[in-house]
């Protein structure tokens, strides 16, 4: 009876830990984020940001606001400047493949004299337009949702995305004041910040 008892036990150790194994996992494969010569975006390759539209400004790369640090997400002022690369990586851990409206990481693939991490975060909230900007460094709090954003397919235009911050897969039962980011004007420099405008993006592989 005994051993009847341990194999019962046993049993119901592997069935819990089998059913938080599929509950860790996304249950379904959302379409692949297409780079702009319509290959899958993979983790870990570097690819710069660029505006799908004209005359909104250039790349996304850092950008040094009042003070010296931190420095921020923001925009090229000119289309023909280089911008910095980024790098993807997905929340699910073993994902290779960017997918739209899945959690990730965005870091710049450059160093910083801040001498912090180039991490996207969700930053504070202009008081002159009242819309959140991202800067960059590491999320302290419990969850670090603020290091998630988001890929989302645009309403028009072959592989065109947007990227928002919405944090659901990081804690599903969390309740977000999701927005979805775009340029912000601020004395001649190009901010990346939330709810306003929305800058629709094309990616493109670092050659």
């Amino acid at each position: 009876m005994k051993l009847l008892g341990l194999i019962g036990s046993l049993s119901s150790i592997w069935l819990v830990l089998a059913i938080s194994a599929v509950v860790a996992q996304p249950s379904s494969s959302p379409a692949p984020v297409l780079d702009s010569e319509g290959s899958p975006l993979q983790s870990g390759v570097e690819y710069y940001i660029n505006p799908a539209i004209t005359d909104v400004g250039g790349r996304l790369t850092l950008i040094k606001r009042n003070d010296p640090c931190p420095l921020y997400v923001g925009q090229e002022n000119s289309s023909v400047s280089d911008g910095l690369p980024v790098i993807f990586t997905p929340f699910f851990e073993g994902e290779t493949v960017i997918r739209e409206n899945r959690d990730l990481r965005i870091v710049f693939s450059a160093s910083s004299t801040c001498v912090q991490s180039t991490a996207w975060k969700l930053g504070e909230r202009d008081p002159e337009s009242q819309r959140r900007l991202i800067v960059t460094g590491e999320d302290e709090s419990r969850l670090s949702t603020g290091n998630y954003f988001r890929i989302e397919k645009a309403a028009v235009g072959d592989n065109i995305y947007q990227i928002s911050w919405c944090p659901t897969d990081v804690c599903p039962i969390c309740r977000f004041d999701c927005g979805t980011g775009g340029g912000l004007d601020e004395n001649g420099k190009i901010l990346f910040a939330l709810d306003g405008n929305v800058l629709p993006v094309i990616f493109e592989r670092r050659a």
